[in-house]
């Protein structure tokens, strides 16, 4: 196994579990907020999606298909607040978009080389080309672990 294989092993283990936690949740669900000041599912989802664009994005410019027009602009830290629907994407639509995006991601990964995974970003929550990448595992997983309380909240029992 080398460092992609690692990565895209941590990357797909996140996608499994958060997955399995967005199945059978409703659009109406992923708008629900576990408390006060916490954000619902659909704004995270939406904002992880624009992350894992702007993060590859810029450690392997070009290779990232285009978030949908105006897809950007409905999860930004301004509308984390919004509980309209009509505000957000729908759990079909996000879903699509967070599958394509991944396809960029994946194919990127697959692309670069030893070399360019010890590059540095200029980022200090990612210091270098390898832990971008990893990341887009770890920054999934630390919100699917949120929603794991939400789906408790809905009567929903532990999958894990």
């Amino acid at each position: 196994m080398n460092a992609r294989d690692a990565i895209k092993l941590n990357i797909e283990s996140a996608q499994m579990v958060y997955s399995m936690y967005l199945e059978d949740l409703s659009d109406k669900e992923l708008l629900h907020r576990p408390c006060k000041g916490a954000n619902h599912i659909n704004w995270q989802v939406g904002h992880l999606i624009v992350a894992e664009h702007g993060m590859i994005d810029k450690v392997s410019p070009g290779t990232m298909p285009p978030l949908p027009a105006g897809f950007a602009e409905r999860y930004t830290k301004e509308t984390s607040t919004s509980d309209n629907p009509e505000a957000f994407c729908s759990k079909a639509e996000l879903l699509a978009v967070a599958a394509d995006q991944r396809k960029g991601t994946m194919a990127a990964l697959a692309k670069v080389s030893d070399a360019d995974l010890d590059k540095p970003t200029g980022m200090d929550y990612a210091p270098n080309v390898a832990a971008v990448f990893s990341l887009q595992g770890g920054h999934w997983m630390m919100h699917a672990g949120q929603w794991a309380v939400t789906r408790r909240q809905l009567g929903r029992p532990p999958l894990f």
